[in-house]
């Protein structure tokens, strides 16, 4: 295998004029699941810039000679792109499929991706989605970094490949020139990301609206790991939530929206963790990151404007916490996204923006761990029950 590029070497690999777009090669193995194959096709095939081009070129490609390549289910798929394929991609997709063989077996390669592998270019971005990290994993990809796969794999996982940092509770994580999604839907999830971090949150959000799924879930894969049942609870926080992004230009007290439930501070808080997968105050400023990266990119108000009409109140706090979420300044992420869709043309990672720092959302990153590059989105305001949110 090839060494992998410095995480995150670079901006949205591609044609340096972006002339051509940008090239996502998905790898078909044997015992694949059609719905994971086809979720790079239905995210990445439909992005386009405001002139109405293409961003990215999809291809699919197996590990032998152009033919059949076995499914999950009771038919096969004809898969017209050979391994050669892989030399051409400015990304590359695993998904996941139930005939992993050694790699799952033994953390080992086959000797059929061994030669495929060998064929990357350097630089080139690999991708994962569900079980398709336990490939990135055995051709040496993961090692000494983050990465997550579906939950009900995650120990086998952690086994099997000690030398990476296995999260288990996130639906993602971009750590530079690697990323890797938890199981099924959030690879649609981890896409969504990709697109939002090479060409911005519009893009991304009208790529969400055309697919009819939510451009950003709440919390990470634990919610969705069997449980014992509770005990039956009739109240949300759905209309506290409805409530703030209503408001979200206002100060709003975490009392504020207790009081929407008719619920206490402490109920409140809890029952919110429950349904969103994090607190009141992580959500609140992940919404507020998102309105201003909308009115960074879609409106010509002044940083002033944007942070008192996002609920940051002052330029330096939205600052603060862009740069926390995003890793970039505000005016930096206006220029490079506002730029990017006049032209026409991709948008790149900001010139400046440190080694591995990811553009786009996440639920949250341990402060104290500067190698763990989780996108952050709602790191900030954490605090007391009786903090400000």
């Amino acid at each position: 295998m090839q060494d992998s590029p410095a995480p995150g070497s670079g901006t949205c690999p591609g044609s340096v004029d972006g002339t051509r777009p940008h090239r996502v090669v998905v790898l078909a193995l044997d015992g694949l699941l059609p719905f994971e194959l086809g979720i790079p096709l239905r995210i990445f095939g439909i992005a386009r810039d405001s002139a109405g081009r293409e961003l990215y070129e999809i291809v699919t490609c197996s590990v032998r000679p152009p033919g059949p390549v076995r499914t999950s289910g009771d038919f096969s798929v004809l898969v017209e792109n050979g391994p050669e394929a892989l030399a051409t991609a400015d990304t590359v997709i695993v998904t996941a499929s139930y005939g992993l063989g050694p790699v799952y077996e033994e953390g080992i390669l086959s000797e059929e991706l061994k030669a495929a592998f060998a064929r990357l270019r350097p630089g080139t971005r690999m991708v994962s989605i569900c079980t398709g990290s336990y490939v990135l994993a055995a051709a040496g990809f993961l090692d000494g970094r983050p990465a997550t796969t579906h939950w009900f794999h995650a120990a086998h996982f952690q086994r099997m490949f000690p030398r990476v940092g296995v999260d288990a509770d996130v639906l993602f994580i971009d750590d530079g020139d690697v990323l890797t999604s938890a199981g099924v839907a959030a690879g649609i999830d981890l896409c969504l990301h990709i697109v939002r971090r090479d060409h911005g949150a519009a893009v991304a959000n009208d790529v969400a609206r055309r697919t009819v799924v939510p451009p950003h879930r709440d919390g990470g894969q634990a919610q969705y790991v069997r449980r014992p049942v509770p005990e039956p609870q009739l109240a949300t926080t759905t209309a506290a939530r409805t409530w703030a992004l209503a408001r979200l230009h206002e100060p709003i007290q975490l009392r504020d929206m207790a009081e929407q439930e008719a619920m206490s501070v402490r109920t409140f808080t809890r029952r919110f963790r429950e349904e969103a997968g994090v607190s009141p105050g992580q959500w609140l400023v992940r919404q507020r990151v998102e309105r201003a990266r909308h009115l960074l990119e879609s409106t010509d108000l002044s940083v002033d404007q944007v942070a008192r009409d996002s609920g940051f109140g002052t330029a330096q706090s939205m600052r603060q916490h862009l740069q926390s979420a995003l890793g970039v300044a505000p005016t930096v992420y206006r220029r490079t996204f506002r730029a990017g869709t006049r032209a026409g043309t991709r948008a790149e990672t900001p010139a400046g923006t440190p080694a591995g720092t990811p553009v786009g959302t996440r639920a949250e990153v341990r402060p104290d761990d500067a190698r763990d590059r989780r996108t952050p989105d709602g790191q900030a305001g954490r605090g007391t029950a009786h903090d400000r949110l």
